[in-house]
């Protein structure tokens, strides 16, 4: 039987990200007028918005070929990333677990343990089975309604030189993921705790040690962003400096994306060490509705199929269209929203790409929790993303995709007794 990534195609097409507008992507954007839309694209500098559509077509061996549409994509102008760096962070976690020895896998348990100033330990975890940790759940946690306290943990077993190394190995020379999401100065990010993998008998498997990133970062000084901001419940009269912040720009996590989704499209030293395993466990869970798992079992109310899928939250419908899955991750912070996806249509055989990234601050005064996501963001990503989605419907296609490689069977909802998380339950 072929592997699921020979399944994927069976050539090398070398993928790049232009920063140059695309004439067809604005004519598309230019046909949408809806209100909210038009008064971001009316003034998209203020709005700072960016947009990567990648078209996908397919060849007579079902090998995708790719097209990236732009608009003001470019590595220069900030946006804070958010969330979206979990991505990267549960792709590299589950690529160094090929480094260990002792047969430690995503499931095997797990106790963190502490090693210096602000470290917390984890011994157990309510929302796992058997109340014990592993790193899959934490991924779990991460992707399907972007947990920060899964994140830091991923965060601390890749370590920071890791993660940071890796990614610029890759080719994401722009990319810098410095810190955990808790208030932690820059040398408590670059410690990691110790970890311990652990039999089912409670006997050591494997003990990662704690570490000490002695990786350097450069720190271009950037504007400052807004009018004002909050400091330790301090109005200072300035915009926000995100200096020393993560980075990590649009074209990187478009193609972070891709590399997962398609990996034979890259070089084979430009891949992720991942096993076909690896591959499926990740698009499940991209994929997957809240509502669909059982561990963590989520309120389906609170996380409908749409809460993390920017591109298709709409207020007035919160189900996704039938047989369609879109496989994404999500980041919204400081007045920023960013979405990046793969979209795969079973039914009508549509496949595309689609990342963006848009700030929504009318009273540009950040870290005051007060941003204009409901009234502005929302609406103008998922705008954005019916453009798209509309235009790839009526899009004709000399070979129509073959999508089994991303079909996925999964989670049925188990009526076990459990209380579900509520989203004011949720670190996020």
């Amino acid at each position: 039987m072929r592997s699921l990534r020979t399944l994927l195609y069976l050539v090398v097409i070398i993928p790049q990200v232009h920063a140059q507008n695309s004439p067809l992507l604005a004519e598309l954007l230019a046909g949408n007028t809806h209100p909210r839309f038009r008064q971001v694209m009316d003034n998209p500098g203020k709005y700072r918005v960016q947009i990567i559509y990648t078209r996908i077509d397919r060849d007579q061996d079902n090998v995708p070929h790719f097209t990236h549409h732009t608009f003001q994509t470019d590595a220069h102008p900030y946006f804070n990333p958010a969330s979206t760096v979990k991505l990267p962070a549960a792709i590299l976690a589950l690529e160094k677990l090929h480094g260990l020895p002792g047969g430690v896998t995503r499931d095997t348990w797990l106790q963190i343990d502490s090693a210096f100033r602000g470290q917390r330990p984890l011994t157990e975890e309510p929302g796992a089975p058997g109340r014990k940790p592993t790193l899959a759940h934490l991924i779990r946690q991460a992707i399907l309604v972007s947990e920060n306290e899964a994140y830091n943990r991923l965060y601390q077993f890749t370590g920071q030189e890791y993660l940071n190394k890796r990614l610029w190995q890759l080719g994401h020379n722009q990319v810098r993921i410095t810190r955990r999401f808790e208030p932690n100065d820059e040398e408590q990010n670059r410690r990691s705790n110790p970890f311990r993998f652990l039999r089912a008998d409670s006997s050591l498997l494997y003990a990662q040690p704690p570490e000490t990133s002695t990786v350097s970062f450069e720190y271009p000084q950037l504007p400052l962003i807004g009018n004002a901001h909050y400091s330790n419940n301090t109005l200072i009269p300035e915009g926000m400096d995100f200096s020393r912040a993560n980075n990590l720009p649009l074209s990187d996590l478009q193609q972070i994306l891709q590399r997962l989704m398609f990996p034979m499209s890259f070089s084979p030293e430009q891949r992720y060490h991942l096993d076909d395993e690896d591959y499926r466990f990740l698009y499940q869970y991209l994929s997957q509705s809240p509502g669909e798992t059982n561990y963590p079992k989520y309120d389906e109310k609170d996380f409908y199929p749409s809460y993390a899928k920017f591109f298709f939250r709409d207020s007035t419908v919160l189900q996704q269209p039938p047989g369609l899955r879109i496989f994404n991750k999500v980041g919204w912070a400081y007045g920023f929203l960013t979405d990046a996806s793969y979209v795969a249509d079973f039914d009508h055989r549509v496949e595309y790409m689609l990342a963006a990234t848009v700030y929504v601050n009318e009273d540009e005064v950040l870290n005051d929790g007060k941003y204009d996501y409901n009234e502005l963001g929302y609406p103008f990503l998922y705008e954005l993303g019916q453009t798209i989605y509309r235009h790839e419907l009526s899009r004709k296609r000399t070979y129509l995709p073959d999508l089994s490689a991303f079909k996925i069977d999964y989670e049925q909802r188990v009526n076990d007794g459990r209380s579900a998380l509520k989203e004011s339950e949720v670190d996020n």
